[in-house]
Parts: C-alpha cells; structure tokens; sequence
C-alpha cells in the first residue's frame, strides 16, 4: 500500500542588507598613492644588488655552511670554506 504525501515548501527569507554592507559598497575606492622611481642607493655599504654589509655576512656565512655539509663537516677546512664563499657571493652580488 502507497501512502500519498504532500511536499511542503519551505521558502527562505533573505536577510536584510545591514547599512555597513551599503556604506561600503556605495563608498569610493581611495587612490593607490604613487609609487617612487628606484634610484641608486647612496650608502656605501650596499653592493649593486642592494645587500647591506650584514646581509653580504649573511650570505657567506649560509654559503659557507653549506660548503662544509658537502665536506661532511671534517675539521681544518673551515677558513677556506668562508673564503670560497665569500668569493661566490661577491660575484653573485656584482
């Protein structure tokens, strides 16, 4: 035996739009402010690439890092790791 049934339906109500969603959207977007030419930095601790003096450490010190991981970390290599470094991230730099 079939029981018949009936399918309600259920409409929902939409919410109402608050006034900061109108606000906002009605409201002008602001000018991006312009953006100044790149100009050639004056301290002379940068390189051509812009790495400061520290940062330049940085690097060869990372670099150097990584040379001795390559070596196994073995003793007495370590001065001539930073110097092999040096000389990579100074051509890299220029």
């Amino acid at each position: 035996m079939v029981i018949p049934t009936t399918k309600k339906t259920v409409k929902k109500k939409a919410a109402p739009k608050t006034t900061a969603s109108v606000t906002q959207a009605a409201a002008p977007k602001a000018a991006a402010p312009k953006k100044k030419a790149a100009t050639k930095s004056a301290n002379p601790a940068t390189s051509k690439m812009g790495a400061t003096r520290q940062e330049r450490w940085k690097m060869v010190a990372v670099a150097a890092y990584y040379k001795a991981l390559a070596r196994g970390f073995a003793p007495g290599h370590d001065q001539q790791d930073w110097l092999d470094a040096e000389r990579e991230i100074d051509a890299f730099l220029s």
